[in-house]
């Protein structure tokens, strides 16, 4: 499991107690949560590094595909790390 902040959801929903018969005991089910908040901030980020000019990149076109999925997750990182402060 990664120790990346993700921020938890996005998106917060009421999620059931499921009751588990090997454990005893009541838990949240996040399984379905859907994305999460540093998911959301990578999806905004991404469309303003797009929008810059990549003309002088000299890798392919995946190459730089990965430059910019990098690049959301980093801005993401940065904004959860500012919303700790």
């Amino acid at each position: 499991m990664s120790n990346t902040n993700t921020g938890g959801p996005a998106f917060p929903a009421v999620i059931p107690l499921v009751h588990s018969e090997q454990q005893g005991k009541d838990y949240l089910d996040y399984s379905e949560a859907g994305m999460t908040l540093r998911d959301y901030f990578a999806a905004k980020a991404i469309p303003g590094l797009m929008a810059r000019n990549w003309s002088n990149h000299k890798g392919t076109d995946e190459e730089l595909i990965g430059v910019w999925a990098r690049s959301s997750y980093a801005v993401a990182d940065a904004m959860l790390k500012a919303r700790e402060a």
